[in-house]
């Protein structure tokens, strides 16, 4: 399907990579203009270029979200002049993935993680979602991660944070969707674009209903999928594109 996006206009954080450069390439293709947000010129326009190679209109957007309402008000702003006026889809998706175990953390890593993976978004959300609220509709989606619903026994701040994130979806869409701004969120299993070499988390994927790692593009899918209209009667939902990992029992051989 084609021009499922067509005459929308999309924000998207960190994406110059992985699941966000995904989703960015997949709005543009079904018709949307694409702000890509990042922190790296280069991989930024790299992403832009594509994009405008194959026909779609995007800009790029520069900016460190640190947490900070500023910063989240600066990428805002430049998004919503970039757009022409209005952003009608926010997708939440910058986030930092340090390795951490409870032991090893300090104040600056618990910070960090949560600056850049709740306060961000959060903010963000605040500026944005006013005007898709005064305009009758909008829409955000939000990346949890599965590790918030099946503790594993590394990354706790990080998982605590996609928690947090899963938990503002369900607030905002009771807050919003009166205005007609939906807001779901998308939960990925492991996630990664093709590597030479194993990844790490693909053997969390063994004996589970796919048995291996999902690419960005399936988590793309469900971004346009939530961000169309087909989803107009989706609210309030974590949709979990994890290759089953939550959902069956998982049996490794």
């Amino acid at each position: 399907m084609v021009d499922r996006l067509k005459n929308k206009t999309a924000l998207v954080t960190g994406a110059t990579s992985n699941i966000g450069r995904a989703i960015a390439l997949a709005f543009a293709r079904e018709g949307a203009h694409v702000v890509v947000g990042g922190r790296d010129a280069e991989r930024a326009n790299a992403v832009v270029s594509a994009i405008r190679e194959s026909g779609g209109k995007a800009n790029v957007a520069l900016g460190d979200q640190d947490g900070g309402q500023a910063a989240a008000q600066s990428l805002a702003e430049e998004a919503t002049r970039l757009l022409g006026g209005r952003v009608d889809i926010l997708v939440n998706n910058a986030g930092i993935y340090p390795f951490h175990t409870t032991a090893t953390s300090d104040e600056a890593m618990f910070d960090r993680i949560f600056a850049v993976n709740v306060r961000a978004p959060f903010f963000l959300t605040q500026a944005l979602a006013p005007g898709m609220a005064a305009r009758g509709g909008g829409v955000i989606i939000n990346l949890g991660s599965w590790i918030t619903r099946l503790g594993i026994p590394v990354v706790p701040i990080y998982s605590a944070s996609k928690a947090a994130i899963e938990t503002l979806t369900r607030t905002w869409s009771a807050e919003l969707g009166p205005s007609g701004v939906r807001v779901n969120a998308i939960s990925p299993g492991v996630v990664h674009e093709p590597m030479a070499e194993p990844h790490p988390g693909d053997v969390m994927m063994k004996g589970t209903p796919s048995n291996h790692a999902g690419s960005p593009e399936a988590i793309a899918h469900a971004a346009v999928y939530l961000a169309s209209d087909e989803a107009s009667f989706v609210h309030a939902t974590v949709l979990d594109v994890d290759g089953g990992r939550l959902g069956a029992a998982v049996v490794a051989g």
